[in-house]
């Protein structure tokens, strides 16, 4: 890559990092070619970007954005996986191939301009996709109106079933 390429790498990255919800360093040395185009398909599926570069690049192009306060961790080869909708997307995917496979090693994160542990990250994949907890809302929220009508339906209903009652006792007298 010559200076030119470098310096717009650099700027494209830096957009791309300003714009992302989530970042989390990872060690990749030891996977071969196909684990590493495994890892890349299946963060692709989950619209998640996995870059391999060199320390120095990354470094000038994290500053000013959450992703510097990872500054510390970037020794040796690394690889920079950026997600801007679901944070829990690249997390869950990342912590699924790292138990797979020993040699990928996830170094730190940042989300929302804080650094996060890699024992964040992993309670950070536990958790349930976007969809699932916009439906888990939705139940919830839907679940207090159907209460107050069966609440409120219930008071007729239970006039009505003591008038049947009493109707059928006069009835029968």
């Amino acid at each position: 890559m010559n200076l030119s390429n470098k310096k717009e790498f650099v700027e494209q990255l830096k957009v791309r990092l300003a714009e992302t919800q989530i970042s989390i360093l990872v060690d990749y040395k030891g996977l071969d070619v196909e684990a590493m185009t495994q890892l890349r398909s299946e963060l692709r599926k989950e619209g998640v970007q996995l870059e391999v570069m060199k320390n120095t690049l990354l470094t000038m192009a994290c500053e000013g954005t959450d992703t510097a306060l990872m500054k510390d961790s970037f020794k040796g080869p690394n690889a920079l996986a950026t997600c801007k909708d679901d944070p829990v997307a690249p997390a869950r995917v990342l912590v699924k191939f790292a138990e797979d496979n020993d040699m990928l090693e996830i170094k730190a994160g940042t989300m929302n301009g804080k650094l996060i542990s890699v024992d964040e990250i992993k309670a950070l994949a536990k958790m349930p996709s976007r969809e699932v907890l916009l439906a888990q809302l939705l139940s919830a929220m839907n679940g207090v109106p159907t209460a107050m009508v069966r609440v409120l339906g219930g008071v007729p209903r239970a006039f009505l079933t003591v008038c049947n009652a009493i109707g059928e006792q006069k009835e029968a007298a």
